[in-house]
């Protein structure tokens, strides 16, 4: 095995991205460096650029952005990511040349193009290690897990009949309402790709904390198993309801069919966790079909939502069609929207300090 020491100005020069922000430059003495290391998913690594593509800027904390040049050295995570519009890409079986495919931070090999879209080409250094030899993954900076020994808040699931189904924006939106109507809220992003933008979203809403499936310590949850989507949606939702807020809002990213939120939607814990479901659709067949397999699958959907919203005249046919009130923009950021929704009133809250990056 090739071990060799890094200095701490190497990697205070380095460009860390979003997804292993939570890393302590400090507990890093060592890289690997063998071919013939087999990365795991999670592992931090440093990596060169070798060449701009697509993704030509790498997403920092706090949704800031950083150009990519050829030589630039960066800190990212190796992970899965399926984007039906791009591509699919796996974490390799080896330290050679891969891809940055994810502007939050995920390195891995794209092995499916939907797209002539070029990647970003990376070039590993070495993946990341304490000084006992031990690689640093992204695990290690997982939320602790807790217990919660009360019930937990009203929760509201956004889940999108596609990944283009506005469920980001829908969510968004009804945060405002919400915090309008008095309530702090949570939000858990459960599925989906390592990214600021979201949270950062979610975040200038109104929400009062925001966690994703990176505090779990997933960088992306492509072809994560049932069970384990199952602990991120418990771990997530148990630390906001310890923070105390009144409603919770789960995203679920991507389409109703991808294999992970169609796990999901079949799980006895996500059911059990969520009193109400908000779908995003992008017209009103998506959304009829979308309503009838969330109802196959005894789910509580209580509206309709998404991009179809943008016209008046698909709004009024959605409402006869599904049965279900159809909510734009204006809707979902009124303070009626806890009457829609039949929220309980919200409590005087007393929300703990933990500061959660």
């Amino acid at each position: 095995m090739n071990i060799s020491h890094i200095s701490q100005e190497r990697l205070l020069n380095a460009k860390i991205a979003y997804t292993p922000r939570n890393l302590r430059l400090e507990s890093v003495a060592v890289l690997w460096q063998e071919d013939d290391v087999i990365p795991d998913n999670g592992d931090m690594l440093l990596a060169k650029v070798t060449k701009v593509g697509h993704q030509n800027e790498l997403e920092l904390m706090h949704n800031r952005h950083s150009a990519l040049c050829i030589g630039d050295e960066i800190i990212v995570c190796y992970g899965n990511r399926y984007a039906q519009d791009q591509f699919e890409a796996q974490v390799p079986k080896d330290l050679g040349a891969c891809d940055l495919v994810a502007a939050g931070g995920i390195a891995a090999r794209v092995n499916r193009h939907h797209t002539n879209l070029a990647s970003t080409s990376i070039q590993p250094i070495g993946l990341l290690a304490d000084s006992n030899g031990k690689r640093i993954n992204l695990r290690d900076t997982a939320l602790p897990k807790l217990v919660c020994l009360f019930p937990y808040p009203y929760t509201v699931a956004v889940i999108g009949t596609t990944m283009a189904a506005d469920q980001t924006a829908t969510a968004a939106t009804m945060i405002r309402g919400l915090t309008n109507a008095g309530y702090t809220v949570g939000v858990a992003k459960v599925t989906g790709t390592g990214s600021a933008k979201n949270a950062e979203l979610m975040a200038e809403a109104g929400a009062t904390l925001t966690l994703d499936f990176t505090h779990a310590g997933f960088p992306s949850t492509y072809l994560a198993t049932p069970e384990q989507i199952d602990n991120i949606v418990e771990m997530l939702v148990i630390h906001l309801s310890v923070a105390r807020v009144d409603a919770i809002i789960i995203e679920v990213a991507d389409g109703l069919f991808q294999s992970e939120t169609a796990a999901l939607l079949n799980s006895r814990v996500f059911a059990k966790i969520v009193d109400s479901v908000i779908l995003a659709a992008s017209d009103i067949t998506d959304a009829v079909a979308g309503v009838e397999c969330l109802r196959r699958k005894n789910l509580p959907v209580t509206a309709i939502s998404g991009r179809l919203t943008a016209s008046p005249l698909a709004i009024i046919e959605a409402v006869d069609a599904a049965g279900l009130p159809v909510l734009d923009q204006v809707a979902l950021s009124s303070q009626t929207i806890v009457d829609v929704l039949q929220i309980p009133p919200a409590q005087i809250s007393f929300i703990q300090n933990i500061p959660v990056s």
